[in-house]
């Protein structure tokens, strides 16, 4: 499978988009002019630089407002055509995109268009060049790829083919079937992209919110199964426009790109398994059978904070790392695990974020698998130092530069609480009814919010559900959930602009994104409520107007909207079932803990955001002061 990726789709100069393109993996370029004009180089050093760089420039776009022109402006789109042609000889590539006409005063007429193409291909025969034929979706009279298909069928030309954009053709919802029944030879070239579903103009849609597919809401894996059935093998090439993207990483998003490119393939791969594109192999996307455990870092002296609302809160001190100051506590099937070594990794992530969640563990079907699955994908893969008897545990870089660890039940990997740690006996093993971690909360950087939900997508069997707009009194927090459809993965990905947010804090403060907080399930609260209680918690206290509305919007009966009351209970319901949660303060720079019981209810309560928000605020110091 040959990648390329547009320069229009990453920011920076040519010469930083062209570095972060080759190091990311491409093996192609397609330069945009625009990107090509404000550049200093003559065409035939940009063409150098390309290739010095080790890629390939498989297209060069784009020819505007060629087809149908009435004299003398069709005589001067050919002149236009010949000015392109000798820039492309020169930079060394053979194949230009021409878009469908947009203006005004072009002559619609499928031979005419096709008479057209027909002397520009016998021109470009003479220079050894191809065109390819784009519809875009908001051209005066040629917006559907089949109408494209049928002009170049009819031009009737070796050198001039169609090329086939995603967005173009489901952004007016064609029949990408369609697309099964054109000989490969007169396919030219493939570009793609995603993008969110939104009801706006085609064009400024198309400008500014396209993504990377599995970014979007887009069905581009059908698109491009058709694609596949032909028997195309050419490239497979990235063009999007995104302001967001314009102003990113450019190196974080050309990984992005190729993540996005390979999983593709990897998707069609297996639905179309007689395609013709050379798609490397890797293990199927790996099952999650839970989150094993979440690993704080923290320094000796801050530890009995955490420690002690940890034992509040049900936890007992379960095991001690035979050779490490690493502490593991338990409740249920819960495993939190104290880290305060002065060594290694997680010392480290200390030192620079302070005491935070930087690790969490997914257990999953095949550890290794997930991991050669996870690499395959771009994902940096994490290793450090062992001490003797110390199990390698397969880990690559998450959210944040933190780690994610997969563990899974086979005979390497399942005894390592046995091996590795040793068990503490004694002390109150008496807990609050928490069993498992509903759900992890990751906060990071809006922009790299798309980033996230594709690199856990990718890897693992999960979907993202729709966004959703987090009210912060300070702002709006962007959310998306990452969920199997068994309820056993679910990571709430919350990505944060406004760093007056609650969630921005948490940013600015811990400097970069990571773990907020933690869900965990208890199978019934008020119990759980009561026995908190008795243990010394004291809950986040929300405001009693909360519960008077909440009263009247329900019809809730008076007795469950007194026990929500007395117990800073919050409450949902959704046509599945209710929800009920219970917050802690925050502890350090904005964590803070979670405890949910779900009948039924499939969503994360965010209704009730605004209120648990205000109410979180309160606990936070004011930006500036010093930390103790």
């Amino acid at each position: 499978m040959k990648t390329s990726i547009a320069t229009v789709s990453i920011s920076g100069d040519f010469r930083t988009k062209l570095g972060a393109i080759a190091k990311a993996g491409f093996d192609g370029i397609e330069i945009f002019e625009n990107d090509f004009l404000i550049f200093d180089e003559s065409p035939r050093a940009v063409g150098q630089m390309v290739r010095d760089h080790g890629l390939d420039i498989p297209l060069f776009q784009p020819f505007r407002d060629f087809e149908g022109m009435p004299e003398p402006l069709r005589t001067r789109t050919f002149d236009r055509a010949e000015r392109k042609f000798d820039v492309m000889q020169e930079m060394g590539t053979d194949l230009v995109l021409v878009c469908s006409n947009v203006s005004p005063v072009a002559l619609g007429g499928l031979d005419r268009a096709a008479d057209d193409f027909r002397e520009l291909g016998e021109r470009a025969a003479k220079r050894g060049l191809r065109i390819g034929y784009e519809a875009l979706a908001w051209g005066r009279h040629i917006h559907d790829h089949r109408d494209a298909w049928e002009i170049v069928r009819r031009a009737d030309h070796p050198n001039v083919g169609l090329i086939l954009d995603s967005f173009h053709t489901l952004s007016r919802k064609i029949d990408v079937n369609s697309i099964r029944s054109i000989p490969k030879e007169k396919i030219f070239f493939i570009q793609l992209a995603d993008a969110p579903l939104v009801d706006m103009d085609l064009l400024y849609w198309s400008r500014h919110f396209r993504n990377m597919p599995g970014e979007g809401d887009l069905p581009v894996t059908e698109f491009m199964k058709a694609v596949a059935a032909t028997g195309y093998d050419g490239y497979l090439s990235l063009e999007i426009f995104n302001d967001q993207f314009r102003g990113g990483s450019p190196s974080a998003i050309a990984v992005d790109g190729l993540r996005s490119l390979v999983y593709l393939g990897d998707q069609v791969r297996r639905e179309e398994p007689q395609t013709q594109l050379a798609i490397p192999e890797m293990p199927p996307r790996s099952k999650v059978d839970g989150i094993a455990f979440v690993e704080f870092a923290i320094g000796k002296a801050e530890a009995p904070e955490l420690e002690a609302l940890l034992d509040v809160l049900g936890f007992h001190k379960h095991s001690r790392h035979r050779t490490k100051d690493v502490v593991v506590y338990r409740q249920g099937d819960i495993n939190l695990v104290i880290n305060t070594d002065e060594g290694g990794f997680a010392n480290s992530s200390y030192l620079v974020h302070g005491a935070s969640a930087y690790a969490a563990g997914l257990m999953v079907d095949d550890a290794k698998a997930a991991l050669e699955r996870a690499v395959a994908l771009g994902a940096e893969p994490f290793e450090q130092a062992r001490g003797p008897g110390e199990i390698a545990v397969p880990a690559v870089r998450g959210v944040g530069g933190g780690v994610l660890y997969f563990l899974d039940r086979g005979p390497d990997l399942g005894p390592i609480w046995d091996m590795e740690f040793e068990r503490l006996e004694g002390g109150d093993t008496s807990d609050a009814g928490l069993v498992a971690i509903d759900h992890m909360a990751q906060t990071v950087k809006y922009e790299e919010l798309l980033t996230w939900l594709l690199f856990y997508t990718s890897i693992f069997e999960a979907n993202k559900t729709p966004m959703v707009d987090i009210v912060d009194p300070s702002g709006v927090v962007r959310s998306q959930v990452v969920e199997n459809a068994e309820g056993s993965l679910r990571i709430t990905m919350n990505g944060a602009e406004n760093r007056n947010t609650l969630a921005g804090h948490f940013i600015a403060e811990t400097f970069g994104s990571g773990i907020q907080h933690l869900a965990f399930r208890t199978d019934d609260i008020f119990a759980t409520a009561e026995a908190l209680s008795a243990r010394g918690f004291t809950p986040l206290s929300i405001s009693p107007n909360y519960y008077d509305d909440l009263e009247a919007r329900f019809g809730l009966e008076a007795d469950l909207a007194d026990r929500l009351r007395r117990t800073n209970i919050l409450y949902d319901r959704d046509e599945h079932g209710e929800f009920f949660q219970l917050y802690s303060p925050t502890y350090g720079e904005g964590f803070f803990f979670e405890i949910v019981e779900r009948r039924g209810y499939r969503g994360y309560g965010a209704a009730n955001a605004i209120f648990r928000i205000a109410a979180l605020r309160k606990y936070l110091r004011p930006s500036g002061m010093p930390k103790n």
